[in-house]
């Protein structure tokens, strides 16, 4: 028993030397990154997109479900998109309070003859909406059957938009007036086809929004989503902006990304059954041009164009990271074909071989390791010297990359203007590995156990206070 032991925690070495490695080179290939986009974002000017007449379509598609109490605001936020040529089509999911009746009112909507094809299935669609006043000209209200999930919500805009690429967003997300020209600038740059384009995404809880766009810019004073905080800023920055160098993005997150229309209908739009519907989409568009063998990219951009509010207890911040990690384990399982498959190229020789090594491993080999440490402590002897300089060395690692993030986020965009609020986020860095990671390894794991005993699927509900009154909102 001590030799299997031994013979584990040697493992775990060599482990966690290869994943610092890795995580090295990824922090190299971020900054990398970052610095060419910054170089070269000016070879084509968004003022000019804005201003021309010719540029290429884009629609903003965002299911709501049960979203009266703030429905309006939300849609105006949208609507307020500095780009001559896009749709707003919002999505009626079933909604059972007055979302419908609301947006009929405030928009002077009428049902209006559509030609729509289901070139992606989805719930029955009841009807199409229009406003009779030219105010609202870019809005499209699709009401449909409740499909249950984002994904049947967002396939129904996709059939319904009328645009080559749109936008998949929550209609309770604020974007900053200039996302699409942001977005869909690396569509227009590159001569190799973009499939898909996303960017940072920023934690709205404390922060000011008036007219539907952010006035200031706040960390957040919740415990919980000041971690969030802290995450979402070392995996954009860090992690996604290096992926995208390398040509590598596995995600782009559900709250904002902006696809090639064509190719989401080909490879079969948003699957409904899944708890991870960003990353298994972005996985079949991968395989579908691997199939085609067409050349692709899928760019990431270093901008924050997205505020959305997160869990602020752990009890939904602990369902939301189950859900999370069944997504992952549901995704690499549905597609294990791809793994070190080189009909995949890089998709099944680096990509799949990661996520599978060092994102969905990690929880578990935490776990037995913490297992195999207390049967030491109590059975064997050990070197507690040994193993303070080990646990050391990790911590400091763990919070020198944050703190690095932290610095780069707080040089770039300048987020938070006083003082006490990025002292504050300096301080979070040094206990997340002590109170946040747990939980997220604790919640993994409880993900793949629901996965292998094919736990009923749920969402659940998350109460988010919104950016004026409380309300409810599908995780």
């Amino acid at each position: 028993m001590e030799n299997i032991i031994k013979t584990y925690e040697n493992f775990l070495i060599y482990y966690s030397i290869s994943y610092i490695l890795i995580y090295l080179f990824l922090a190299i290939l971020s900054w990398i990154a970052i610095r060419t986009y910054f170089q070269s974002k000016y070879f084509l000017l968004k003022e000019v997109l804005i201003k021309s007449n010719h540029t290429v379509g884009v629609s903003i598609v965002a299911p709501a479900f049960n979203e009266a109490v703030t429905i309006v605001y939300n849609v105006k936020s949208l609507l307020s998109q500095e780009y001559p040529k896009f749709e707003v089509v919002i999505i009626n999911d079933g909604s059972t309070d007055d979302t419908l009746a609301i947006l009929i009112e405030e928009f002077s909507l009428v049902k209006v003859d559509f030609f729509y094809q289901e070139k992606i299935p989805t719930q029955p669609v009841r009807g199409h909406y229009k406003s009779t006043n030219p105010v609202y000209s870019k809005l499209l209200i699709v009401d449909k059957v409740n499909g249950k999930s984002k994904a049947d919500g967002s396939n129904a805009g996709i059939n319904s938009a009328k645009y080559p690429l749109f936008i998949c967003t929550d209609v309770d997300c604020i974007l900053r007036k200039d996302t699409i020209s942001m977005l869909v600038k690396p569509f227009i740059e590159n001569t190799e086809k973009v499939i898909a384009t996303g960017a940072a995404i920023r934690i709205s809880n404390s922060c000011e929004f008036k007219d539907g766009m952010l006035y200031k810019s706040h960390f957040p004073t919740n415990f919980f989503a000041r971690f969030q905080e802290l995450e979402y800023t070392r995996s954009y920055l860090f992690g996604r902006m290096a992926w995208s160098k390398i040509n590598g993005l596995l995600l782009v997150s559900g709250g904002l990304g902006m696809f090639d229309k064509e190719t989401v209908i080909q490879a079969g739009g948003y699957w409904h059954q899944s708890l991870g519907e960003d990353m298994e989409l972005i996985t079949r568009m991968r395989k579908l041009m691997h199939l085609k063998k067409e050349k692709f990219l899928i760019i990431y951009i270093p901008e924050s164009l997205c505020w959305t509010e997160v869990p602020a207890s752990m009890r939904i911040f602990i369902r939301q990271r189950i859900r999370w990690a069944r997504g992952l384990i549901q995704t690499l399982y549905l597609h294990r074909e791809v793994l070190f498959n080189p009909k995949y190229g890089k998709t099944g020789l680096l990509i799949f071989p990661y996520y599978l090594f060092y994102e969905l491993a990690v929880p578990v080999l935490e776990t037995l390791g913490l297992i195999a440490l207390l049967v030491n402590i109590m059975f064997f002897d050990i070197n507690y010297h040994y193993l303070s300089i080990g646990s050391a060395f990790v911590y400091l690692f763990y919070i020198s990359i944050t703190l690095i993030s932290v610095f780069l986020d707080q040089l770039i965009y300048k987020h938070y203007t006083g003082m006490k609020e990025i002292i504050i986020l300096i301080l979070m860095v040094f206990i997340e590995p002590i109170i946040f990671h747990p939980l997220n390894v604790f919640a993994s794991i409880q993900g793949y156990w629901h996965f292998l005993r094919q736990k009923e699927r749920k969402w659940g509900i998350m109460i988010r206070k919104g950016f004026t009154t409380p309300q409810n909102q599908t995780l």
